[in-house]
């Protein structure tokens, strides 16, 4: 099918050529990772959110869990976060987990962004010690989606993305419940 999404995707394609041996883009910024693979696994850590509670990785155990890089800046972010909202509201009792990660050079800025715009989602910051775990892909905002097992302290990639996305392939994230 081909929809808006495979459109800007073609046409990124198109603007953007290919580096032949490297991982990370050309253009990226230093200590930015590419987007994880399908199928690979990630640790997941242990942090303070910004609300002042903890998250743990038993919070997604069991769960399918949408990672979110965003900041409080961002004008991409500041489109998709409404929607991100929604689909933490609508699923969280359906086993959706969301981990939010500010990369806001200061914690009270982006506190007070979640604040003001009244969002719930778990969100906390991405100091150096949950980047060497969750490492920035290229791109803000960047979702990616792990299955987590029960019991596990690790999730396995079954969606990445950079960019901004649509509001219904937000909603669309539902479908790995």
């Amino acid at each position: 099918m081909f929809n808006r999404r495979n459109l800007m995707q073609a046409t990124a394609a198109l603007a953007l050529p290919a580096v032949a041996g490297l991982r990370v883009p050309a253009w990226a910024k230093a200590g930015e990772s590419p987007l994880p693979k399908l199928g690979s696994t990630l640790p997941l850590p242990a942090l303070a959110l910004l609300d002042g509670s903890a998250w743990t990785p038993a919070s997604a155990s069991g769960k399918t869990l949408v990672v979110y890089w965003w900041a409080s800046w961002c004008p991409f972010c500041a489109v998709q976060s409404p929607h991100i909202e929604a689909l933490w509201r609508a699923q969280k009792a359906n086993g959706l987990e969301v981990l939010a990660l500010s990369i806001d050079k200061q914690p009270a800025a982006a506190a007070t962004y979640m604040k003001t715009k009244g969002y719930s989602f778990p969100a906390g910051m991405l100091t150096p010690e949950v980047a060497k775990l969750l490492p920035k892909p290229v791109g803000l905002p960047v979702v990616v989606v792990l299955q987590v097992p029960a019991g596990s302290r690790e999730g396995k990639v079954v969606f990445a993305e950079s960019g901004e996305m649509f509001p219904e392939d937000v909603e669309g994230l539902k479908k790995y419940l």
